[in-house]
């Protein structure tokens, strides 16, 4: 079995240097990887030259990206390519294993072994997205359908992919830091504070961005029925760096704001934040708040437990496989009453104390070595077709 055998060269391909919920999972799949005694090193296309959001401890190595237009089709064109022309080099194929963790490697990695430049690959599918641009379907489906082994995050998407594409895949799930993502104060923290001006008294935290897959409008509308209630409470909006398109959507989100000014002053919209703060707002936070209505699995949501903050979220999968009915307060991602009476209740004692206790010890239980060693199995077959 691998974790015996010689140590594994293994390169984990992202497509971006931003913290995604794929990109902070081949990081931290990576580090477990090296951690376990393995060489993991995992490549990004960095089109700002600034690097991975964090480091992993293994050096990174950024690919050189060509400049691409605003269309998001010719963007993961080219995003192909970078990767195809940096493995066309003999010096940058000294691996045992080749891991892509999307469409955008998947697809780099496919062409380099029907060029014979390697042997066989693994494909993490996080998620299956529904594309309405033909070329950006068809690469999804090649970088699924043309991977020797394909891993998956949830049950939810090891399901879709018998179906979708008549093959079995293996479940290695997620994990958690529980050291970075803690309870325990900071200093750091009254920094961020007073950085993005988080005064409410209440602070409900949405991570992700503004976009349709993160459910931003339903948010927004339940905040709003939650601020008639309680004046001082404040939503803070983090992350965002996406390569989708999400313009109309983000016009959408706008247009509710724009319209009313107690709502526009009680909403901090962030973007991507340093990666050094993400801990800090989730302390910060009374609640989370993270009804999407498609995810893979939901980092963010252990990343919250952990961090003690009680978590409001959809009763749908992955969510459901993984959290017990009394770890966060349940909506339905489609009503925006549901969502705002989550919230109501997640703010109410005794049930936040309860849900803050209970997450951080259901966090507790999500381990990054126990994802990495699931990865072995199909590992250590790429390795035997490698050598056969």
């Amino acid at each position: 079995m691998i974790p015996s055998a010689r140590p594994l060269r293994i390169a984990i391909l992202a497509h971006s240097t931003n913290p995604r919920g794929g990109v902070v999972h081949a990081i931290e799949l990576a580090d477990a990887l090296t951690r376990l005694g393995h060489e993991a090193v995992v490549h990004a296309p960095d089109p700002n030259g600034k690097g991975l959001f964090r480091a992993p401890l293994s050096p990174a190595v950024t690919v050189m990206a060509s400049p691409a237009g605003k269309d998001v089709a010719d963007m993961v064109r080219v995003r192909i390519a970078d990767y195809v022309r940096h493995f066309e080099v003999p010096a940058n194929r000294r691996f045992d294993v080749y891991h892509a963790q999307d469409a955008i490697s998947g697809n780099a990695l496919a062409t380099l072994k029907q060029c014979g430049l390697i042997g066989k690959f693994a494909r993490t599918v996080h998620h299956i997205d529904s594309f309405g641009d033909p070329r950006l379907a068809e690469w999804q489906t090649r970088s699924i359908a043309e991977a020797d082994e394909l891993l998956v995050v949830s049950a939810l998407w090891q399901a879709q992919i018998i179906s979708v594409f008549g093959r079995p895949s293996a479940t290695v799930g997620n994990g958690v830091d529980i050291e970075r993502f803690a309870s325990r104060p900071r200093a750091i923290d009254r920094e961020v504070r007073t950085r993005y001006g988080i005064n409410g008294s209440k602070v409900l935290l949405a991570v992700g961005g503004i976009e349709a897959r993160k459910n931003s409008v339903r948010i927004l509308q339940a905040f709003q029925q939650v601020l008639n209630v309680h004046r001082d409470v404040q939503l803070v909006i983090a992350g965002g760096a996406s390569l989708l398109d999400h313009v109309s959507y983000r016009r959408q989100f706008d247009a509710l704001l724009s319209g009313n000014d107690v709502l526009h002053r009680a909403v901090r919209c962030l973007g991507p934040v340093p990666d050094s703060e993400m801990s800090s707002l989730y302390r910060l936070a009374n609640a989370l708040i993270f009804p999407s209505v498609s995810e893979g699995f939901g980092l963010v949501v252990l990343e919250a437990m952990a961090s003690g903050t009680p978590v409001v979220t959809s009763r749908i999968a992955p969510f459901t496989e993984y959290l017990h009915e009394t770890d966060v307060v349940w909506c339905d991602p489609l009503s925006v009453a549901s969502i705002a009476n989550a919230i109501a209740m997640a703010l109410t004692e005794p049930l936040h104390s309860r849900l803050a206790h209970r997450g951080i010890l259901a966090a507790r239980q999500y381990d990054w070595s126990n994802t990495a060693r699931a990865h072995f199995p199909a590992y250590e077959r790429l390795v035997e077709r490698q050598h056969a």
